[in-house]
């Protein structure tokens, strides 16, 4: 039987399998740098697999292995982000969370069971590639630092030393059966700001008496637009502030007023540049007010770039598994994955699986209450894995 043809028909023989999986991971969520039970439950299936692996990596992160024929060639690791999200879900599913305010609504809980899947599928068909497949569970992709740098500080790459890795997310604006890809500069890099905007309080009757932190931070605010009206046009940049409190009423003016935003662009030196700007203006703009600002400015995950060769070997094999009418390619997105620590390293592929099916109402993005998948994607997702994972070994 054709490889291909073997891999898809595998795919189908686990596909109530993988569509378990996903559900129980679903109905217990954990946030991230807390998924104990979900690294126990992957290291149970991959137990049951007969395939090696190391557990509490970076926390809870778990690696596994699978080799061809000839182990020592290339190494290509399959990626998969096991943490939950601190969302209340709202879906009315027999799967629905367990966990009150803990919410699989990334899809995480997609990644790692197409992950499991593909590792099954490729644990029967180890003479059909040389090479070695490492398989990464990682922990925390949803907070910063990012499991993914942790692990890579933790040897993930080595040990054997990978040469390409892959991963995959769910993309609920393209249709259950569609794969989106895009080559080069792909996604964001994001940092977050926290501000402590400093003034006095007082009575607002009495304007003599006090210093405003709330008129004083809508200043900043408005002044730190100038970072991204005034930079490099081609440089896509977005700053913004989402959570502002200032705990005061109609008639009393608070002492201080605090602040959270994130700044994202794709370029690094600029990157290092608006940062720079954003503590200039903040900094100076309160102090010409007669205030001060407490700035913390977390640095988060860099841009995540695909690497040109690799994604178009990718995209090809897409076509071969899918057809072409199947794959999509995709505009730049300003999201961040802390995936992008990977591609920093070696040649990195990061895709979309599509999980959108509006006539079953399932249309909700990620990061919602009401996010969920068409299942019928982890059919895709496990067999095509898989099949890229064999196909990039074999070149």
């Amino acid at each position: 039987m054709e490889l291909k043809t073997h891999i898809q028909k595998l795919a189908a023989e686990i596909f109530d399998e993988v569509i378990s999986l996903r559900q129980h991971i679903h109905a217990h969520p954990e946030l991230s740098f807390e998924e104990k039970n979900t690294a126990a439950f992957v290291q149970q299936q991959l137990g049951s697999m007969g395939i090696e692996y190391k557990a509490d990596i970076a926390g809870h992160g778990v690696v596994g292995l699978i080799h061809g024929k000839n182990p020592s060639d290339r190494v290509i690791a399959l990626r998969a982000d096991m943490d939950a999200l601190p969302i209340k879900e709202e879906n009315d599913v027999p799967y629905k969370s367990q966990h009150p305010g803990v919410m699989h609504a990334c899809g995480h809980d997609v990644h790692t069971a197409s992950l499991l899947g593909t590792a099954h599928i490729l644990s029967q068909v180890t003479d059909q590639f040389s090479g070695t497949i490492k398989l990464i569970f990682q922990p925390a992709e949803e907070k910063v630092p990012g499991g993914a740098s942790l692990m890579i500080k933790e040897g993930v790459l080595a040990n054997p030393n990978v040469n390409a890795i892959l991963g995959q997310h769910v993309q609920p604006h393209l249709e259950v059966g569609k794969i989106g890809i895009r080559s080069g500069m792909y996604m964001a890099s994001a940092d977050e700001i926290y501000m402590r905007v400093i003034g006095k309080g007082g009575h607002a009757a009495h304007p003599s008496h006090f210093i405003d932190p709330v008129m004083m931070t809508a200043q900043i605010l408005v002044t730190l637009q100038q970072v991204v009206s005034r930079s490099d046009p081609r440089i896509p940049t977005i700053l913004s502030f989402g959570k502002i409190i200032g705990e005061g009423a109609t008639n009393i003016i608070p002492n201080e007023v605090y602040v959270e935003g994130t700044l994202r662009t794709m370029d690094e030196v600029w990157r290092e540049k608006a940062l720079e700007k954003i503590a200039d203006i903040v900094h100076s703009v309160a102090k010409g007010l007669g205030g001060r600002v407490e700035l913390d400015i977390r640095r988060g995950y860099p841009f995540l770039v695909n690497d040109e060769a690799l994604t178009a070997k990718a995209k090809s094999h897409i076509v071969e598994y899918m057809g072409a009418e199947n794959v999509e390619e995709i505009d730049l997105w300003m999201a961040a994955e802390d995936f992008a620590w990977y591609t920093h390293e070696v040649p990195g592929c990061f895709y979309r699986l599509g999980t959108r099916n509006e006539a079953k109402g399932i249309v909700h993005g990620v990061h919602t209450p009401r996010f969920n998948i068409d299942e019928h994607a982890l059919k895709i997702s496990t067999g095509l894995m898989a099949w890229l994972a064999i196909r990039e070994l074999s070149m």
